[in-house]
């Protein structure tokens, strides 16, 4: 069991499943409440092309071959990406998939040089709520409140130590101190 991960494009044939999936699970979660076109019309509200470096990403995590998870961002503000839809297959779920590319989207966000994650879930998702929680994200609403009053629940994360790491990682090594010989 080999899991990859693959810099695409949400127009990528492998994408379609899981994004087809997505739709279906945002509308039998919620229906007509964000908007009467559903999750479709949310999915679609931005083109492909914010989720293009060199602001924005999009990855799918395939194994033997079969998209299994994926997720994407865009650039929210010079130091922020936003992450959106990050998801993994309904039948492969309670794996860590979730966490394995939300980790995947952190470094890659740092790779292209941001230093805080923003982003959002909807109130009748715990499970992401969870998800976040669990990796060091910061709640922006209150936990403790119903999340319905919130309708989308606010995430932040900085990341600097991400991307001070990559740049240690990208630094050549120090040259070995070379011996000194006296006449």
């Amino acid at each position: 069991m080999s899991d990859t991960f693959i810099y695409t494009t949400p127009l990528d044939p492998r994408a379609k499943p899981l994004i087809d999936e997505l739709i279906f699970e945002y509308d039998s979660r919620y229906g007509n409440y964000f908007s009467d076109e559903g999750a479709a019309a949310e999915l679609n509200r931005y083109p492909a092309e914010a989720f293009a470096p060199p602001h924005g990403n999009f990855v799918l995590l395939v194994r033997n071959g079969e998209t299994i998870g994926g997720g994407a961002f865009k650039h929210y503000d010079d130091r922020t990406a936003e992450f959106k839809r990050i998801w993994t297959r309904s039948d492969l779920r309670r794996q860590g998939l979730a966490r394995k590319v939300l980790l995947e989207l952190e470094a890659q966000a740092a790779r292209q040089g941001y230093s805080r994650i923003y982003l959002t879930t909807g109130f009748r998702q715990p499970e992401a709520v969870g998800l976040y929680l669990g990796n060091g994200y910061t709640a922006l609403f209150d936990v403790e409140a119903d999340p319905e009053i919130y309708r989308t629940l606010p995430f932040e994360k900085d990341i600097t130590h991400l991307v001070a790491s990559l740049a240690l990682l990208a630094e050549p090594p120090p040259s070995q101190p070379q011996p000194v010989s006296h006449p």
